[in-house]
C-alpha cells in the first residue's frame, strides 16, 4: 500500500500529497454518535454490500476497527489511510481500503461514510474524480440524506453542503528559513483555507510540513473548491522556489552546511526520537530537492518519513516498545535505508 508515498506525482518536491475527502450519510438512519451496535453494522454492511455489487477496477480490503489492535489503528493513521477519529472507534468504526492505499472508505467516523482519495504530488483534481466515482458507486445503491436548500446533511454544520474537504501536504522548508511562512500563513487563513500538522487538526507542525485544507463546503461547488486550493498551492509552490533561490544565491555555505550536517546525523545516529527524525528529514528532502545531495529518490524520503513513526515502528518490530527502544530502533531503520 505505498500510494502517494511512491512519491511520483507533479510538483513532489513540495508537494508530497493532494486528498479529496467526501463526507456522506445514509437517509434515516441516525448519524454514528447517535448508533446502536445493530444499526452501526447495518451501515457497515450497506456500504460492503454496495461496493461489492460495482463494477470497480479497484479492491477493497476490510478494516474492522475492533478486531484490530491499537498498533494496527495507528499504523493505518500514520500511513494516512484512516483519521485519527475513526482510528479511536473501536466499538463501531470501518474501513474499506483500495489494494493499492489510494482509496479509503472510512464507515461510522463522524459521518456514516467518508470516501478518501490520495495522491502522490499536486493532483487534487484527479483525487477529486477517484473520490468521486466511488461517491457514485455508493449513490446507487445507497440513498443519501440529501436536502435541496443545504445539499448534504453531515453530523459536522461545518461539512454541509458538499461535505468535500480537499487538501495537500505540502514542504516548505525555505520559506520557514527565509522568515516567510507568517505571510503565506495569513495570507491562506484570508481566504478561507486552513493550515495543521502533518496528522491533520490539532497535529503539531513538524519538519516543515503542513496541511492546507478548504474550510468552508457551504455555498461552494466541488469544482471551485478544486480549482480554488490548486491555484493557491501553484502559487505557495513558486513562493517556496523563490525561497530556494534566495538561500542558494546569498546562503548557500550556510545551507549547504545546514543539509550536511543533517546527513551525517541521519547516517551514523545511535538513538533518535520522532521530532528529531523529522527536522532532520526535512533538511535531508530540501537538499536532495536542490541538488545538493545526489540520488535520493522522494519515495525513499516518503518511506522513512512515516516508517519512523511510532506505531510502524512497533508494528515492524511485531511488539509494543518503550520510548527509548524506539529511538533506537528509528536510528538502525534511518542508517539502514539511507546507507542501502
Amino acid at each position: 500500500m505505498k500510494g502517494w508515498m511512491q512519491g511520483n506525482g507533479p510538483h513532489n518536491d513540495i508537494i508530497l500529497s493532494s486528498r479529496i475527502r467526501l463526507a456522506r450519510n445514509i437517509a434515516d438512519i441516525p448519524f454514528p454518535s447517535g448508533l446502536d451496535a445493530e444499526k452501526a453494522k447495518t451501515v457497515i454492511d450497506l456500504v460492503r454490500d454496495s461496493l461489492s455489487k460495482a463494477e470497480s477496477p479497484l479492491k477493497f480490503k476490510d478494516y474492522i476497527m475492533k478486531e484490530l489492535p491499537s498498533i494496527e489503528r495507528q499504523f493505518l493513521v500514520e500511513r494516512h489511510l484512516i483519521s485519527p477519529g475513526l482510528s479511536k472507534n473501536n466499538t463501531s468504526g470501518a474501513a474499506l481500503i483500495s489494494g493499492d492505499g489510494v482509496v479509503s472508505i472510512m464507515v461510522n467516523e463522524e459521518d456514516h461514510i467518508r470516501i478518501q482519495a490520495i495522491l502522490s504530488g499536486l493532483q487534487i483534481k484527479k483525487a477529486w474524480e477517484m473520490a468521486s466515482n466511488i461517491d457514485d458507486v455508493l449513490e446507487q445503491k445507497l440513498e443519501y440524506a440529501y436536502n435541496e436548500n443545504w445539499g448534504y446533511l453531515t453530523s459536522c454544520p461545518t461539512n454541509v453542503g458538499t461535505g468535500m474537504r480537499a487538501s495537500v501536504m505540502v514542504h516548505l522548508p525555505a520559506l520557514n528559513i527565509t522568515g516567510n511562512m507568517s505571510k503565506i500563513l495569513q495570507a491562506v487563513a484570508h481566504i478561507g483555507l486552513t493550515i495543521r500538522g502533518l496528522y491533520g487538526e490539532g497535529t503539531e507542525i513538524v519538519g516543515n510540513i503542513f496541511q492546507i485544507s478548504n474550510q468552508i463546503t457551504l455555498g461552494r461547488a466541488e469544482e471551485e473548491i478544486v480549482e480554488n486550493l490548486t491555484a493557491v498551492t501553484r502559487q505557495i509552490i513558486d513562493k517556496e522556489k523563490e525561497a530556494r533561490k534566495v538561500l542558494l544565491g546569498s546562503n548557500r555555505i550556510q545551507i549547504e552546511d545546514k543539509i550536511w550536517r543533517s546527513w551525517g546525523v541521519m547516517k551514523n545516529a545511535r538513538i533518535m526520537n520522532s521530532q528529531e527524525c523529522m527536522k532532520l528529514l526535512s533538511d535531508i528532502r530540501l537538499g536532495a530537492d536542490m541538488g545538493i545531495i545526489e540520488n535520493i529518490p522522494a519515495q525513499l524520503l516518503n518511506e522513512i518519513m512515516i516508517e519512523t513513526q511510532t506505531a510502524n515502528i512497533q508494528k515492524h518490530s511485531g511488539k509494543e516498545l518503550s520510548p527509548g527502544e524506539r529511538d533506537i530502533i528509528r536510528a538502525e531503520m534511518v542508517r539502514s535505508k539511507l546507507n542501502d
